[in-house]
This record gives structure tokens, C-alpha cells and sequence, in this order.
């Protein structure tokens, strides 16, 4: 006999049994569990099982988990998506810029060293034109209507009248030109009137009167070599800025005011101008000294620096990239002239003070 608990008790068997329950529904043993209950059915036994914390009795096979796939051989490895890094690109069109920078220099080249008054006549267009530009960005942007009639003319005058009179004749000018300006307002009504002349009269002094001492450079008897060294110095400190800020930028000058600008490439600037001003000071300009050339150049890079800053900053406030698209791959004529005008009286005082005037 078996004292063992988990011992069970025999089913009886035999044809009465059968033909009472059938010969597939006998009941399952009775098995008593360790602490002494009965279980009659499986379902018993799981409850059982399951309220004691351990498994039930017809515990379930667990479910195999699947097999890791074998990583795919190196020829067929997943490749990573992700883009380059981007590569420092100009923002301009090259080519283009290029081309009519090129175009341009071949007419400002060929009017200075032919007749001189040819040259004054392409101050005049480019002034006229600059001043279209910054009166119709004003009138879009901000609403604000500076009469462009009276500014076109006395902008005119203004150049001519530098050419001839010297710098008493330009300031002359210029007074009549902001009279005009608000004599002309008065046609309309009065609401915005002293916006509307104020810009006026910044539009004046900023385009023609600056452009005025260009035309005075090219009063002396070098005038077209004063002309030529300070379009020289200019488009040399923009270029060594360029060039130093794509290769070597990092640390930004201006970034509220112009993003793209560096103080490695003010450094370029500084130094490709007075490079090139020592040589002009030295082989162009009657009289001239290398040591006045770097001079000059740190003058003219600096200038050329708050110019462009000055502009950047007027069409942030307007919410424009450029002041217009005459001009392929440049912009409009206010967007080349940023850095030339307010450089122009700089240099002229400077050559005055080295060489005079004559």
C-alpha cells in the first residue's frame, strides 16, 4: 500500500461502469495537493494552482520566441541615409556676378580714360537709378512716399555741380535738393508729411551727395588713377572679406545685422585693402607713398565694412534680400553701390590731406 499523499484511489472499472458513464467519460482522479485539498477536474486544479502562486497543473506550452535573423552579409548592409554635409556655397551666382561685374568695369574704364565728363554721365544714371530703387522699397515696404521727381533732379545737379564747383557747389546743391523735396510734399495731404521728407532728405544725402565726391576724385589731374584706386580699394576689401570669411569665417561680426559676415573676413579685408593700397599709393597716384597706401587701405576696408552693414541694416527694416534685379547675380544698383558710397568721401579726404587736391 502507498502512504504517499499523492497517492490515488483506484477507478473502478468494468462493463457495469461503462455501460453507466460510457467508456471515454470516466472522471479524473481525485489528487489531493500538498496541503491537503482535493481536486476533481483540471479546471480545479488551475484555479488552485493559480491562487497559490504557482503554476497551474496543465500549464500551457510558452509561446518560443522567434529566432534573430542572421545580420545580412557586408555586401548587402544597410547603408547609412544620411545626407552630406552641406557644402559652403556663394549666394549669388558667380557667373553672372562675374559677367556684368566685368561688363561694368569695362564701361566705367573706357568713360574715365576717353573723356572724364563720360564718367560724370555714368555717376548720373547710377545715382538716378539708386535713388528709383530706394524710393520704391519704401513705398512698398513701409508706406513711406519720398518724392523721387525732385530727388531724381537734384541728384543730378548735385554730381555736376561737385564736378564743377567742387565741394561748395555740391553742398549747395544739396541744400536746394532737400528744399524741393519739401516744397514737392506739400501737393499732397498732409498725413506722413515729415516721414515722407525725412526720407526724402536721407535719400538725398545718402545717394547723390555721397556719390558727389567720386565725381570730385576726378577733378585733380589724376583724376581717373584717384577714381581707379578707389574702385580698386573697394571691390579688393570686399573680395579679401569674401574670400578670407568663406574659407576661414567662424566668428561672426554682425550676426543681428548681417549673418554672413565675419571678423576673420574683416581681417581679409584689412589686410588685402592695404595691400593694394600701398601698391596704388605707390605706382598710381602722383605724389603717393607706400605708407599712405596702408593708411588708405585700412581707412577704405573699414568704410567699405560699415557700408555694407548700413545697407544690410535699411533692408532688414524693409524686410528685403536686395534692393532690386537689374543687375544679374548682384542684386539692384543700391546693392553695389552700399560699400562705394559712403567710401568715396573717406578716400577723397585722405588723397586731399596726402596729395591734395590739384
Amino acid at each position: 500500500m502507498n502512504d504517499s499523499p499523492w497517492a490515488t484511489e483506484p477507478v473502478p472499472a468494468g462493463p457495469a461502469y461503462d455501460a453507466l458513464v460510457g467508456p471515454h467519460t470516466r472522471p479524473m482522479p481525485i489528487v489531493p495537493d500538498a496541503a491537503g485539498r482535493d481536486f476533481d477536474d483540471r479546471e480545479a486544479r488551475d484555479r488552485g494552482a493559480a491562487a497559490d502562486g504557482g503554476p497551474p497543473f496543465r500549464a500551457e506550452t510558452p509561446p518560443q520566441e522567434p529566432m534573430p535573423s542572421p545580420p545580412p552579409p557586408p555586401s548587402q548592409a544597410p547603408q547609412d541615409s544620411s545626407p552630406p554635409p552641406p557644402k559652403k556655397r556663394a549666394g549669388r551666382d558667380l557667373r553672372a556676378a562675374i559677367g556684368v561685374g566685368v561688363g561694368l568695369g569695362a564701361v566705367i574704364f573706357a568713360s574715365l580714360f576717353i573723356v572724364k565728363a563720360v564718367f560724370v554721365g555714368v555717376i548720373v544714371v547710377a545715382v538716378v537709378v539708386g535713388l528709383w530703387e530706394l524710393t520704391s522699397r519704401l513705398r512698398e515696404k513701409k508706406g513711406i512716399k519720398a518724392p523721387l521727381v525732385p530727388l531724381a533732379i537734384g541728384g543730378a545737379a548735385m554730381v555736376i555741380a561737385g564736378y564743377v564747383r567742387g565741394a561748395e557747389g555740391a553742398w549747395v546743391a544739396m541744400a536746394l535738393t532737400a528744399l524741393a523735396v519739401l516744397v514737392w510734399r506739400m501737393t499732397e495731404p498732409p498725413e506722413d508729411y515729415l516721414k515722407d521728407v525725412t526720407a526724402g532728405v536721407f535719400a538725398a544725402f545718402y545717394v547723390p551727395f555721397l556719390a558727389t565726391f567720386v565725381a570730385m576724385l576726378l577733378t585733380a589731374d589724376d583724376g581717373p588713377q584717384r577714381v581707379v584706386t578707389f574702385l580698386l580699394l573697394t571691390v579688393v576689401s570686399d573680395t579679401g572679406a569674401y574670400a578670407v570669411g568663406w574659407r576661414f569665417g567662424k566668428t561672426k561680426l554682425a550676426p543681428r545685422i548681417s549673418p554672413g559676415k565675419t571678423r576673420e573676413g574683416l581681417f581679409g579685408a584689412v589686410a588685402f585693402a592695404m595691400g593694394a593700397g600701398a601698391l596704388c599709393m605707390e605706382f598710381l597716384v602722383d605724389g603717393g607713398a607706400w605708407w599712405q597706401g596702408l593708411v588708405l587701405g585700412l581707412a577704405v576696408a573699414v568704410s567699405a565694412t560699415l557700408g555694407d552693414l548700413g545697407e544690410s541694416m535699411i533692408k532688414r527694416d524693409l524686410g528685403i534680400k536686395d534692393m532690386g534685379t537689374l543687375l544679374p547675380g548682384h542684386g539692384g544698383i543700391m546693392d553695389r553701390l552700399d560699400s562705394l558710397l559712403p567710401t568715396a568721401p573717406v578716400v577723397w579726404l585722405l588723397l586731399a590731406l596726402f596729395v591734395g587736391t590739384g
